[in-house]
């Protein structure tokens, strides 16, 4: 690769154009591992090898250059062995479609910038100082009949365990499934960077579900994931797993549907669902994402004028540390020491005391933060983007378990009903366990609710407590990432019930065993 890049260097201009200012080659070598079960029988089972090369060509320069929101460049497959012949031709060929995409881009984008009357708030394009980093080659280090056999087992344990005996007419489907990736990354660029680096994520998990009796659609779906494989679940605690998720789901068939009438009020929302709301609510709008040609715009998230406003609760700080390992012994997959544009990873203070004091930024800079902080990461074969690594939420003021109940309870006094407990979220933050929590401190368990008004507002003005117990959520993505939060404690959040269409039953039973 450097040496395909220092040839491009000197020959790679078409006469009468523009020599490139940049060019960066990088090479993502993936080998995966997948294996499915359902109903205690294997179902898939795939092993994955593969090189992808992405070649970016930047025409123009640092102010104004080629490169669009949408990405620029060639990607193609790479040869899997290490003919360097092979592979130079694969990115010769790619640098000189990137190079003629580029020359179209920037004649085009050029005439564009012509119509509008404000001048563009960022350049296009950061410089960055060349880094040298060279690791260890990783690899897949799973178990796999292990695996195979504990997912074979689990899938099958809504028929098999005396415990689960009373669910299995009701289950529809039952699954279990292992994942396994190594990504080893190699980036050059014409500045000077030479980097190689990988990680391994693993996750396992389960999911059961189907019907209650009137028809609505219930599902318990979970899992771990880690960057090793020594830190996925034991087997007795991947067992105990889907046993507790076949006797929630039994639980939630047999709940009452949320009231008609819509709730107003405090809702607690565990760690678990805490680190969700705010993966989804509040991580996109710090990730720094060039806003559109001839916008006044800082970003495209809805943070863009927030800048120094607040965001949070002023006793909530927020942290990005790539940097960071572990927590609580506990290894977290959002670590990097240098992003994948070859930048050297920060810790950044991205809300303090509730004020929104810094974006996530790749080297697509963006209005008042002209250099990348370390956080241009990509998947594989795509363009890097301003993406976070390692983000901690933390209270400045913690209470403990017992307190945060407390303050629930009292909250309940004031406003004369029960309050809520959201143990776990669904992908659009669906309540998937919600409980009613009576006067006198008891839980019931109800279904078909949907949270209405959780949004940026809620986030800045409805949290009014957060816990003492940092709880870890590792994501095994196309980019691996970590969001660490405590409990926190809403004090008006609306609970609706859902109107989703409720489906006719199987017409008859399942097959006898």
């Amino acid at each position: 690769m450097k040496s395909e890049l220092s040839r491009e260097q000197k020959l790679l201009v078409l006469p009468g154009q523009q020599r490139p200012y940049f060019i960066e080659y990088r090479m993502d070598e993936l080998t995966s591992y997948d294996a499915v079960a359902n109903y205690g029988a294997l179902t898939r089972e795939d092993t994955t090898h593969q090189r992808v090369i992405r070649v970016s060509v930047r025409v123009g320069d640092f102010a104004a250059d080629s490169s669009s929101s949408r990405g620029d460049g060639n990607v193609q497959l790479a040869p899997e062995d290490n003919d360097p012949a092979a592979l130079r031709y694969a990115l010769w060929t790619a640098t000189d479609e990137a190079y003629k995409v580029a020359l179209r881009a920037y004649a085009a984008k050029q005439a564009n910038l012509k119509r509008f009357q404000t001048a563009a708030t960022a350049d296009d394009f950061a410089p960055a100082k060349p880094v040298t980093e060279i690791k260890p080659l990783v690899a897949l280090d799973l178990d796999r009949d292990e695996w195979k056999h504990r997912i074979i087992e689990t899938s099958g344990l809504y028929a098999s365990d005396p415990s689960a005996k009373q669910t299995a007419d009701t289950v529809q489907y039952s699954t279990a499934s292992v994942r396994g990736v190594a990504v080893n990354r190699y980036l050059v660029n014409s500045e000077g960077t030479v980097v190689r680096h990988g990680y391994t994520g693993y996750s396992a998990s389960v999911s059961v579900g189907g019907q209650a009796a009137d028809g609505m659609h219930l599902s318990r779906d979970n899992g771990t994931s880690a960057p090793l494989a020594k830190d996925l679940e034991s087997a007795a605690a991947f067992h105990q797993r889907m046993i507790d998720d076949l006797k929630s789901y039994q639980a939630l068939r047999n709940a009452p549907i949320v009231d008609a009438d819509d709730y107003h009020g405090a809702v607690f929302f565990s760690g678990d669902a805490a680190t969700d709301a705010l993966t989804k609510l509040f991580l996109p709008n710090v990730e720094a994402d060039r806003p559109d040609a001839g916008t006044t715009a800082r970003t495209q998230g809805a943070y863009t004028s927030s800048l120094r406003q607040r965001v949070l609760p002023d006793f909530m700080n927020v942290k990005d540390n790539p940097l960071l390992t572990k927590l609580d012994g506990k290894d977290l997959m959002g670590h990097y020491d240098v992003d994948d544009e070859g930048v050297p990873a920060e810790s950044l203070d991205l809300v303090l005391s509730g004020k929104l004091m810094s974006y996530v930024i790749g080297r697509e800079p963006v209005k008042d933060f002209p250099e990348s902080n370390g956080h241009g990461r990509a998947g594989l074969g795509q363009p890097a983007h301003s993406r976070a690594g390692v983000t901690i939420f933390k209270s400045s003021e913690p209470l403990t378990d017992a307190a945060m109940k407390a303050k629930l309870a009292e909250l309940a006094t004031k406003q004369g009903s029960d309050a809520y407990v959201v143990e776990t979220l669904g992908g659009e933050l669906v309540p998937r366990l919600l409980y009613r929590v009576h006067a006198d401190g008891t839980r019931e368990l109800v279904r078909g609710a949907a949270f209405d008004e959780l949004d940026l507002r809620s986030l800045r003005s409805d949290i009014i407590a957060a816990g003492d117990h940092p709880y870890i959520a590792n994501t095994l993505g196309p980019i691996p990432q970590t969001v660490i939060a405590p409990s926190l404690l809403f004090g008006d959040i609306a609970v609706k019930r859902a109107t989703e269409e409720q489906q006719k039953l199987p017409y008859y039973a399942p097959p006898a065993e």
